[in-house]
């Protein structure tokens, strides 16, 4: 925990000097002539490292009360493996060019292999179990490893053709290739090189992992889908889109209407899925699949207000996320329940995680007085700005479908009748759920919290401030 702060503080503390317009750089050695492994922070990684280190320190203390309340076995391996996470999540958002980013990347696969599969994988001397969870474990494990591994490939592929092309690896506002780098065929195909490189962004129809991946422990489930993996995935995006290609190069190749066409089908479908779902993280995890797309749909606009959007969302979906997946685990603590069909009349029960709950969807959905709201604004602001009224309706029915597949839950949990409930109250008093451990309820009610003060003020731990600063640089102000 103290590691945690010290890292938030530490990372907090250049904010204010990036912003000054100053420079942060540390190279650590030379691989080969071109290739330096060096750090450097900027406006948008800055970002994804604040986001991602203040998270850490909410999920490490839900983690102890989690684990710990439920007994769980192997927690120093778990705790090691999620301190590996925090690492190489920190380790991309500071890298200064792909062949850095790219070690982190693969660092952050293998160190949440063991979170993802920790029901099925044994403590150290014991036997392997042979229970249907240990089993769904262990294949969830597997799936997520071939999915982001051969991702990994597709990314490394594409890291060495861009070296080919252009002698550097380095990230640079406008784009490091252009029109003249290579012919156009070979600069679409290097762009669905990235983008399968990109698989943690979770775009459909590489998406299948996330949902499988759901068997992990609640706090990894929060991990994946808020703080490190999947935000490392779309983060990527954003850097090849912005920081490779360029907006401009992506315009003449005509990649941005496809991007959003991509992002489109998988912010719509991941809603329509996550409707069907009675379990709550699967429902959650469809969620995050279609929520996703909507920082890849903001940056494939091309358009300043749309990459900011895009920028923003990434912290703000970050917190609003944090707190369902929470919440999840919370219930499940204190209920033993998993199904949304089983959760009638929980908010009378568990009153301050419903209620943050209940901040989470609103702000999924992009309702004030929640932080979604600010970020689906910009992105509105972005179609029109790109003159994309269809997209515009894209993202109009994908909030209507966060509506459909929200608010179920919370009218189940507040005014459903659970089978003990009588006219005149619980049949035994002594029978009702209280909350979570205070270890759990506590970080849930500070996300909620904070989701609701970036709506009321957008640049608390200088955010939008950031995120103007890199748009400025990326497609000249207006923003």
């Amino acid at each position: 925990m103290f590691a945690s702060v010290l890292q938030f503080l530490i990372i907090f503390s250049m904010a204010p000097i990036v912003i000054a317009g100053n420079v942060i750089e540390c190279p650590l050695f030379t691989i080969f002539t071109g290739i330096v492994f060096i750090f450097k922070i900027d406006a948008f990684g800055l970002i994804f490292a604040i986001t991602s280190s203040f998270l850490w320190i909410l999920v490490s203390s839900y983690s102890i009360g989690y684990m710990r309340s439920l007994h769980e076995h192997a927690q120093t391996r778990y705790f090691a493996c999620f301190a590996l996470a925090i690492f190489g999540a920190v380790g991309i958002a500071m890298s200064k060019n792909l062949i850095t980013l790219y070690f982190f990347y693969e660092t952050l696969t293998i160190a949440t292999y063991p979170l993802v599969a920790h029901d099925g994988l044994p403590e150290w001397g014991h036997k392997e179990e042979e229970s249907e969870k240990a089993r769904e474990a262990r294949f969830a494990g597997r799936k997520y490893l071939a999915y982001l591994l051969t991702s990994g490939w597709c990314f490394f592929v594409a890291i060495v053709l861009t070296f080919y092309l252009t002698g550097t690896t380095d990230f640079e506002s406008g784009g490091i290739l252009t029109v003249g780098s290579a012919s156009r065929l070979t600069l679409m195909l290097l762009f669905a090189l990235f983008m399968l490189g990109s698989m943690k962004a979770a775009w459909m129809p590489f998406h299948s992992w996330l949902p499988t991946a759901m068997a992990a422990p609640t706090p990894v489930s929060a991990l994946l889908h808020a703080v490190a993996v999947v935000k490392a995935g779309v983060f990527v995006v954003v850097r090849v889109v912005c920081y490779i290609y360029g907006v401009d190069l992506m315009s003449a190749l005509g990649l941005g209407i496809i991007l959003a066409a991509v992002a489109s089908f998988t912010m719509i479908v991941g809603s329509l899925f996550a409707i069907a779902q009675d379990n709550l993280k699967r429902r959650l995890a469809y969620s995050t699949i279609s929520q996703l797309s909507y920082i890849i749909f903001g940056v494939a606009l091309l358009s300043p207000k749309g990459v900011t959007g895009a920028m923003i969302h990434i912290p703000f979906h970050g917190f609003m996320k944090i707190t369902l997946f929470l919440c999840a685990g919370s219930i499940l603590v204190a209920t033993g329940k998993k199904n949304i069909s089983e959760m009638a009349g929980i908010g009378r029960r568990m009153p301050v995680t419903m209620l943050a709950f209940t901040v989470g969807a609103l702000g999924m959905s992009g309702i004030p007085p929640v932080s979604g709201f600010i970020s689906k604004w910009y992105l509105c602001l972005g179609t029109l700005e790109a003159g994309e009224l269809v997209f515009l309706a894209v993202i109009l029915i994908s909030s209507l479908l966060d509506i459909v597949y929200f608010f179920p839950i919370i009218f189940t949990a507040f005014f459903g009748k659970p089978a003990e409930w009588t006219d005149g109250g619980y049949k035994n008093e002594k029978t009702e759920i209280k909350e979570a451990p205070l270890s759990m309820v506590v970080p849930l009610t500070l996300t909620a919290i904070i989701s609701i003060i970036f709506c009321l003020r957008p640049n608390t731990f200088y955010i939008l401030e950031l995120a103007k600063l890199a748009v400025a640089g990326l497609v000249g102000g207006g923003v």
